[in-house]
């Protein structure tokens, strides 16, 4: 069997939610797996169940690193929870890694530790938006590189491609560039720059506007991260938005009050659509473990979807592609 390192400590909510959801995860799975969680286990072990407990392993751990502390402190605290679930994937005691903890430690420990895919100069972090289908388009950069060079870029693209392709199961990715107009003239220097390189991949379709993100065009968007993680929190935000604004024109009208119950079941749809628990967490790309990093904020149903993907991450053959590809298409 599988086993998956998680960060028991790690989210805004403390280890309730995360070991809630690892338990959920072992009772949903099709394929049974070993999960490790590292923590307090006086703040957790009694809510593991005993006919659960063959299949969980507790690493013991009294430190843990906050969200506010600083990402690159992080290579000092060796007895840090984080650290420790890291160097369980780093040195092949469990196959993924999954967290909720402060994205940024998590990222460097990663990369650090467990290492790049040869080849892969930045690991990406990515993440899956709704569509206006009902499907599903995969972003990336959104927050690993907030500065980047069009070599960078480029090999977003491979990512991006092999994970839509072997974990997402599509046959045949469209990949787009994120800018500010369709024509290859537009753009700032780097996505220019961006797509000379990027028109050498089959995959590449062109230029994505703002408006495009949703309406299924792609199926991976790539951008730096700096414009990427403003436009998942924007999404977010949008989203809440949304929801209170019909709730807040809901109590103004009767009649509308009366629309809301028959939609009901479409808001529960859309509401689900965007929430971010549904996609479980975000795959850092390009290390040669699979890394599920996920928000912070996670409740158990989020905790229970990342290890899924950790899951579809362990069992596909996306590293092996990944430095297949990027061997295949090397910049000199």
């Amino acid at each position: 069997m599988h086993t998956i390192a998680i960060d028991a400590m790690g989210g805004d909510h403390g280890p309730l939610p995360i070991v809630t959801g690892t338990i959920l995860a072992l009772k949903k799975s099709k394929k049974k797996f070993n999960a490790v969680l590292v923590g307090k286990s006086s703040e957790f072990s009694y809510k593991i169940p005993r006919k659960f407990a063959k299949y969980i392993d507790i690493v013991e751990c009294e430190d843990v690193f906050a969200m506010d502390e600083s990402a690159t402190d992080v290579l000092k605290r060796k007895d840090s929870s984080i650290y420790k679930a890291v160097d369980l994937v780093k040195n092949s005691q469990a196959d993924a890694l999954v967290s909720a903890g402060h994205s940024g430690a998590t990222m460097s420990l990663a990369t650090l530790r467990i290492g790049r895919i040869k080849g892969v100069s930045r690991p990406a972090i990515a993440t899956l938006m709704p569509t206006q289908t009902g499907g599903k388009s995969l972003v990336l950069d959104v927050g690993a590189n907030t500065d980047c060079k069009p070599e960078n870029l480029f090999q977003f693209a491979i990512l991006g491609e092999a994970y839509a392709k072997d974990v997402l199961g599509v046959k045949s990715p469209r990949v787009g560039l994120l800018s500010n107009g369709e024509e290859e003239s537009k753009g700032n220097e780097l996505t220019k720059a961006s797509f000379k390189l990027m028109k050498n991949l089959d995959s590449f379709v062109g230029n994505l506007e703002g408006n495009d993100i949703f309406n299924d065009s792609v199926d991976v968007i790539v951008c730096d991260g700096f414009v990427g993680n403003i436009l998942l929190k924007t999404s977010e935000g949008v989203a809440s938005s949304i929801s209170k604004l019909i709730k807040m024109n809901i109590k103004r009208s009767p009649s509308a009050l009366t629309g809301a119950l028959l939609m009901r079941r479409v808001f529960k749809l859309l509401k689900k659509q965007t929430d971010y628990a549904e996609y479980g967490g975000a795959p850092l790309l390009g290390v040669n473990k699979a890394t599920i990093i996920c928000h912070g904020k996670s409740n158990h149903i989020a905790i229970k979807n990342a290890m899924f993907q950790a899951m579809s991450f362990i069992e596909s053959d996306i590293n092996e592609d990944i430095e297949k590809n990027i061997a295949l298409n090397s910049i000199d």
